[in-house]
């Protein structure tokens, strides 16, 4: 019986090693990587130059808007002084107005929001195309974002070879 068990043990021991042998071959052929996702989409030239572009827009929107707020104004001065009908029918005007205000408010804030969102969806789009590429290129099995890694060594960082390739492609296109 003891014979039996001792072989029986044996076997599965030799299962086992020739088992995990081939995982740990296989394992030590994967080539695994991370990029730190949120500074590739900072450092991206496409993307300094995007939110230049757009905080232009927004300042040109701003003085946009600080006439329409000193207009306003103006005509609220203007109310003080009058009485009786003529008061009330500026205070119409300035309702008016300031519904204007508040539309327009509304439409630039959403207008300057679509504008954003489209240009960050294009650009991760080409981020991962080009982590993608890289990976295949470089052969490796696995590119992670690092935001979903407990460790990480520094040899597996690839996000400024990323940004490099992204911004040379840029500069290419421009």
């Amino acid at each position: 019986m003891k014979k039996t068990f001792v072989v029986t043990l044996g076997t599965l021991f030799a299962v086992a090693g020739l088992l995990s042998a081939p995982r740990t071959a296989q394992a030590a052929d994967m080539k695994i990587g991370y990029v730190d996702l949120a500074r590739v989409f900072d450092e991206y030239n496409k993307t300094k130059e995007f939110d230049k572009a757009l905080e232009g827009k927004g300042t040109s929107k701003q003085s946009d808007r600080d006439k329409m707020v000193n207009e306003i104004k103006k005509l609220r001065d203007e109310a003080e002084l009058l009485t009786g009908k003529a008061k009330d029918d500026k205070q119409v005007m300035i309702d008016e107005k300031i519904k204007g205000l508040q539309e327009f408010d509304r439409s630039t804030r959403d207008m300057l929001r679509k504008e954003r969102d489209g240009m960050v969806r294009d650009i991760l789009k080409e981020i991962e195309t080009v982590i993608q590429d890289y990976g295949k290129s470089q052969g490796y099995s696995f590119i992670f974002n690092d935001r979903v890694l407990v460790f990480k060594s520094e040899a597996g960082d690839l996000t400024n070879q990323v940004i490099k390739t992204l911004n040379d492609q840029y500069a290419k296109k421009k």
